[in-house]
């Protein structure tokens, strides 16, 4: 009887074991393997043919190495975007299935007597008191053990998830890696550098591009206009408020009455909010960073930081992963860039920004929200479904294509505020006047950047009737949230994507003010 785990501790069926490592084994190790076979039918006495079983053994060996180091390359890229996308698991699914398809998990199989001849791939014997035992090393392409169709497990399906919780402004935010990790890159590359040893460097981190995303990245800005262009003819049908003392807003006919402002006057409006009519700027947060022709070159200083042009953070990841925009130019370099530790020992040279042959104001007018609701007429109301279907698509897109590119691009994000820089260091603008700038000298605490602090989803109630009462703080327990984005364009008719359904508590019936008590 045969019994084999994966590498979590799973168990794996004996067919798909037996099938995986003849599959595997007979395409790397034929010659090793036939050579085995005509010497133990030639002689049945197991020890005359010792050497050539060993053979077979390092070639397997061999093969099992290679799938683990394509495992671990495979699983590092799903890590990443998990790391990058918390609580985002469809973001991620297309590297989950890379995982589970290219990934392999080696494992060895045990067949106590009566030894059955069911694979003919015989490594080595070991004799204990229970009797002889053969060990088949294989590899398995499942994770997990099938099931049947009359299999009474099924998979737990989400209903409700919690709201996303708000960050203490008093406190840095959590680093996206571990920090373990973050310190044991860093001992390595200071072990290096005092090695005098060169840190080798892979594009894009080389200054070179990475020509399998420029396609990405010239989708990602199609996407973006179509993003914004969509939200301001959007917002010519859906009323959007915005509280005029804190940063929340309200897509409905009326502004809500939860007491949850956190605003500087809050405590003589008994924490109302004062609305106000919103714009597309507080439904797409607008986070900009500095344009650099040069990344690696001189970083922004506070004198200087009035030299370099601010646009959105989105296109300027683009322009650094190979966009050509009229009025941005970027140094595209041929040579990479060579660094011993943090020190960089060659940049080829530092290179003048050209002067731009075009107007930098109309070259960016499609890519930035500002006076976007005036620049767009309001379409027929009888095309406002179709438009903000094709708005919220875009805006997964987007946010695919912002992942997609964050994976192998460097952005930095201010730990204390929202400040954002594409590049590989940060710069030194003393503009930071969060919790304790004073200590920093107004410097900002550069970490790693994720997508939600470059496209925040800016999370606002959900309202399953626009045109009904409004919100109330006694009943708030049983409200649900959801990205601006996505609440503007189900309220103007798109279909909701099922990852956002959850956390909006559709299934959920808001029972009255006097029978709230009564719920458990």
């Amino acid at each position: 009887m045969a019994s084999a785990v994966d590498a979590v501790g799973n168990p794996i069926p004996t067919s798909a074991v037996l099938m995986s490592a003849s599959k595997h084994i007979d395409i790397r190790c034929r010659s090793e393997n036939v050579a085995y076979l005509k010497c133990k039918k030639d002689d049945p006495n197991p020890e005359k043919c010792l050497q050539k079983g060993q053979q077979v053994t390092r070639c397997v060996l061999s093969l099992l190495k290679d799938l683990h180091q394509r495992c671990n390359k495979e699983m590092d890229a799903y890590a990443g975007c998990m790391y990058y996308n918390t609580n985002e698991f469809e973001m991620c699914r297309h590297e989950q299935k890379d995982f589970e398809k290219a990934c392999a998990c080696p494992g060895v199989v045990v067949y106590k007597k009566p030894l059955q001849w069911a694979n003919p791939l015989l490594l080595k014997f070991d004799y204990h008191a229970t009797g002889p035992r053969r060990q088949v090393a294989f590899c398995c392409t499942d994770r997990r053990h099938t099931q049947g169709r009359n299999s009474k497990k099924r998979e737990a399906v989400q209903q409700n998830v919690d709201l996303p919780p708000i960050l203490p402004k008093k406190k840095k935010k959590p680093y996206p890696i571990p920090l373990k990790q973050i310190q044991q890159a860093a001992r390595a590359d200071k072990k290096l550098a005092e090695s005098g040893v060169e840190k080798k460097l892979d594009p894009p981190k080389n200054g070179l591009l990475v020509p399998d995303l420029i396609p990405v990245a010239y989708e990602l800005l199609d996407d973006w206009k179509l993003l914004i262009k969509g939200l301001a003819q959007l917002l010519h049908f859906v009323p959007v408020h915005a509280c005029s003392e804190c940063s929340q807003i309200h897509v409905a006919q009326s502004g809500h009455e939860i007491q949850d402002c956190l605003g500087p006057t809050n405590s003589s409006r008994k924490s109302f909010h004062s609305w106000v009519k919103g714009s597309i700027n507080d439904v797409l947060i607008p986070i900009e960073s500095y344009h650099m022709y040069d990344p690696f070159g001189t970083r922004i200083k506070h004198e200087t930081r009035f030299n370099y042009d601010r646009i959105p953070a989105v296109v300027e990841l683009c322009i650094q992963a190979g966009v050509d925009l009229p009025g941005y130019p970027s140094r595209r370099r041929t040579k990479p860039i060579r660094m011993i530790g943090k020190k960089v020992i060659d940049i080829g040279g530092l290179i003048e920004e050209p002067r731009p042959s075009v107007d930098r104001s109309s070259a960016i007018l499609d890519l930035d929200t500002h006076r976007s609701f005036e620049r767009f007429a309001p379409p027929l109301e009888s095309e406002v479904p179709r438009i903000a279907q094709e708005t919220i698509d875009a805006y997964e897109k987007v946010k695919r294509g912002v992942t997609r590119l964050m994976k192998k691009y460097t952005v930095k994000a201010c730990g204390y505020c929202s400040e954002v820089h594409v590049g590989p260091w940060g710069h030194n603008a003393k503009l930071c006047g969060e919790f304790k700038h004073q200590w920093r000298d107004g410097k900002h605490g550069w970490q790693d950047a994720t997508v939600d602090e470059v496209l925040p989803p800016n999370y606002v109630w959900h309202v399953q009737d626009p045109k009904g009462s409004p919100l109330r703080s006694a009943l708030k327990r049983f409200y649900g949230k959801a990205p601006a984005v996505v609440e503007v364009c189900m309220q103007a008719g798109a279909q909701i994507p099922q990852k956002y359904k959850p956390m909006m508590r559709l299934d959920i019936v808001l029972p009255e003010s006097e029978e709230s008590r009564l719920v458990a």
